[in-house]
């Protein structure tokens, strides 16, 4: 266990460093109106000037409704050309500072989404971050010895003009006060492991060899699970690197820079193995017999995934919300992780929200850019899409998530992330796209020398798999059905990996399973067509949706399927 003094040296820190913010939230709170009001003029007089800013007028802007009518809403591949434009030359398109870091996360298309962080961009996040610190250890003892973080590769790559992107979560966790990173058991180095396997088995080596953790925490809860998975199927190479104090071979090749140290404790080691042979295999209650939080998503999909890592935690190990972050923006901080207040940061970026039925059924953007409100109007267990305006070149951005109020801190609703919106889902953070599935599937059948009339990809949360329903006209001839379904499933998987780089990246890390391809019979297609026109979807206006939850599918594919 870390010593008091150590403790109360960090709670010290944070207190300095973010009381005096979590104040000025709280105050903030009270009114939302005003608050947006003063975040709105302060990022559009900063950004006048800018291409961007001239072009929608943003000196002339008086108020949210001037706002709204004079930017449409945003999404990233509109914004894109602005974003590699200000990177190549230098010319402030979007924003009067340049970016000095990119958060790369996956897009609609092919080409992966880069967004711009400025300085002040990146200041803003960690102070969101040293508040969240505070705010638990504040109401809990559960910086109180080690912290166990699993976070991205904050250096992935550099952009044409040398700028450095990479994961939003590995840049804070690079950017911490050296108060916390002392608490790290893992070092930054871990993150830049390429090999996954390798990257999880020195994670699961680093964690059992330190008993005085106390808090876990990661974004999506199911990285926990996949780590205790690696954990016990290597169980005695990584009980052996405990003895010894050193990483396995096939962890320590794949280490960039210095070698993460491990104190060589046989005794530690031999009482790991005598658990493990008592149980048959290790939890987190085996390894941190003091674990007292674990801070991650529990919203959407992730919540299947805490109910499978619950049984593997220590009786008095409560689960904290991480709050609704994203590579875009950090759009809540948890204020108080006890009650789960995650208040929207309302003091840094601009909020409007669309009511979810309203928003989904709108006939185009055009009508979607009048049905927004703000923080000030929103309604206790109502359901909305999130629309943000940030200091760092996001105007009027279509985050297409869905959040849900659940409480207030003042005047300002809580809100909890529910899911993504239509067209897109994530049960690891993969962030699958419509798009991207509808040319995987089309490309990979015309390459079987066939056609599809009708085909659906469904996002199985509870099994963390996708399982693609296809109709298929005809097959190659001598072709038997299970290896058309084979071969489309290797093709389709080659081209989801080829153009998501977090699916590819969890498909690799195990945390999805292998795509899964059933065949349909002929008229499957038809008959759904038929079934939703029935419940209620007018026909002259009726979509496929390729992309869905299987929670959200009512229709019985698997009645479809032929006997063989």
């Amino acid at each position: 266990m870390t010593d008091g003094l150590s403790y109360r040296l960090l709670r010290a820190g944070l207190a300095a460093a973010s009381g005096r913010v979590h104040r000025r939230i709280i105050e903030a709170s009270a009114d939302p109106a005003a608050t947006q009001h003063d975040v709105l003029q302060r990022i559009l007089t900063d950004n006048a000037g800018t291409i961007f800013g001239t072009d929608h007028q943003f000196g002339s802007i008086s108020g949210f409704e001037d706002f709204r009518r004079a930017v449409p809403v945003q999404t990233y591949e509109d914004l894109r050309e602005a974003i590699e434009r200000q990177e190549a030359t230098g010319d402030p398109c979007l924003t009067a500072a340049p970016p000095v870091y990119y958060n790369q996360t996956s897009g609609t298309v092919a080409a992966p989404k880069n967004i711009p962080l400025t300085q002040a961009g990146l200041g803003r996040i960690q102070r969101l971050q040293r508040l969240a610190a505070y705010a638990l250890s504040k109401s809990t003892t559960a910086l109180g010895g080690k912290v166990f973080v699993v976070s991205g590769a904050a250096h992935e790559g550099t952009m044409p003009a040398g700028t450095p992107y990479g994961s939003a979560s590995g840049q804070l966790y690079a950017s911490q006060g050296a108060l916390l990173r002392r608490r790290y058991v893992l070092p930054a180095s871990v993150s830049d492991i390429t090999d996954y396997d390798a990257r999880y088995l020195a994670m699961a080596v680093l964690g059992a060899a330190d008993r005085s953790v106390t808090t876990m925490a990661t974004a999506n809860p199911s990285t926990f699970v996949r780590l205790m998975d690696v954990l016990n199927e290597h169980a005695e190479s990584v009980i052996d690197a405990v003895a010894t104090g050193m990483l396995p071979a096939e962890c320590a090749g794949a280490v960039r820079g210095e070698e993460p140290r491990i104190r060589r404790d046989p005794q530690r080691a031999a009482e790991l193995g005598r658990r493990l042979e008592a149980a048959g295999a290790l939890t987190y209650a085996d390894i941190w017999e003091d674990l007292r939080a674990v801070v991650t998503w529990t919203g959407g999909s992730c919540g299947l995934a805490v109910e499978r890592l619950a049984p593997m935690l220590t009786s008095r190990c409560p689960v904290f919300e991480l709050g609704y972050l994203a590579s875009e923006v950090s759009g809540t901080v948890n204020i108080d992780p006890i009650e789960g207040s995650c208040v929207a940061t309302l003091a840094d970026n601009v909020f409007e929200f669309a009511e979810r039925d309203a928003w989904e059924d709108a006939a185009d953007d055009a009508d979607r850019g009048l049905q927004t409100c703000t923080l000030a109007d929103l309604e206790l267990g109502h359901d909305y899409y999130v629309i943000v305006t940030t200091a760092d070149g996001l105007y009027r951005y279509d985050m297409n998530d869905i959040v849900r109020v659940t409480g207030w801190v003042g005047r300002t609703p809580v809100l909890s992330f529910i899911q993504k919106g239509k067209g897109v889902t994530s049960i690891t953070g993969e962030k699958l796209y419509e798009s991207q599935v509808i040319t995987a599937v089309t490309t990979s059948v015309a390459e079987l020398g066939t056609v599809s009339p009708f085909f659906i990809m469904l996002a199985d949360e509870s099994e963390s798999t996708y399982t693609l329903y296809v109709e298929m006209a005809n097959s190659a001839p001598g072709q038997a059905a299970g290896t058309v379904a084979g071969d489309l499933a290797v093709l389709v998987e080659r081209s989801l990996r080829e153009a998501n780089v977090e699916y590819g990246a969890k498909r690799a890390s195990g945390r999805l399973a292998p795509l899964g391809v059933t065949l349909l019979a002929p008229g499957t297609g038809d008959a759904y067509r038929r079934q939703r026109v029935a419940d209620g979807q007018r026909d002259v206006q009726f979509k496929y949706l390729r992309l869905q939850y299987l929670a959200d599918c009512s229709f019985g594919f698997d009645a479809f399927v032929p006997a063989r």
